[in-house]
């Protein structure tokens, strides 16, 4: 049987976004779920509980090459090529200011997030999207009540920080690095633990999220 490429990409990352990357590839293989393969998930593969692995390091035309290779038995790895990577639905669209907007929102019709405010250019708007979609599933989660700092190492360019509103409920909001809050819950919840499950709906679910615009 002839070779068979079913998916090829190539783009630069920072430290932090190559590490997102492999974090999810490893905590799918710790999970036993099947390994998204692209950025979005569309395409994964379901391997079998053991393989080989081939690392290389070589030095080649003035570029250093490390390389990963895992390999199973055709017949032990499922591909799925139309993968369902996303529960959730980017909808951008214009408020009542003429000011573009977007949310997140669940294929259950719950809104997990959303971009908290609103931008003059729908190009703003697209960019936010994009921001989280890059950020949200490498990001530490920190409880600011408890003064927490995320560690210095891994992550993304940004953090989840869960707090406590005026109303005594519990919230959340992923900041960037340069200090912008990016997202935010868009409600409260009654426990932490709620407020939780929110954001790593928003870890799973943005990264392959499509982008709507209802309006049109």
């Amino acid at each position: 049987m002839s070779d068979d490429t079913i998916h090829e990409s190539r783009r630069s990352r920072s430290r932090q976004g190559l590490a997102t990357y492999l974090r999810r590839i490893a905590r799918a293989l710790g999970r036993g779920e099947p390994i998204p393969v692209d950025e979005g998930g569309t395409v994964t593969v379901d391997p079998a509980a053991t393989g080989d692995v081939e690392v290389e390091l070589e030095r080649a035309d003035g570029t250093v090459h490390f390389e990963v290779e895992m390999e199973w038995p055709d017949e032990a790895a499922a591909v799925d090529e139309d993968a369902s990577a996303s529960k959730a639905t980017f909808e951008l669209y214009a408020d009542s200011a003429d000011e573009y907007r977007w949310r997140l929102r669940h294929d259950n019709g719950n809104i997990v997030a959303d971009g908290g405010e609103g931008y003059a250019d729908k190009r703003d708007a697209r960019s936010g999207i994009e921001s989280v979609q890059r950020n949200a599933p490498g990001a530490h989660v920190v409880d600011v009540s408890r003064d927490e700092e995320p560690p210095e190492q891994g992550g993304s360019d940004a953090t989840f920080e869960l707090f406590r509103d005026n109303a005594d409920e519990y919230r959340w909001r992923l900041r960037h690095e340069n200090g912008n809050i990016i997202s935010d819950s868009g409600q409260g919840y009654a426990s932490k633990q709620k407020a939780k499950q929110g954001l790593e709906s928003v870890k799973s679910n943005a990264p392959g999220a499509a982008v709507e615009e209802p309006d049109e």
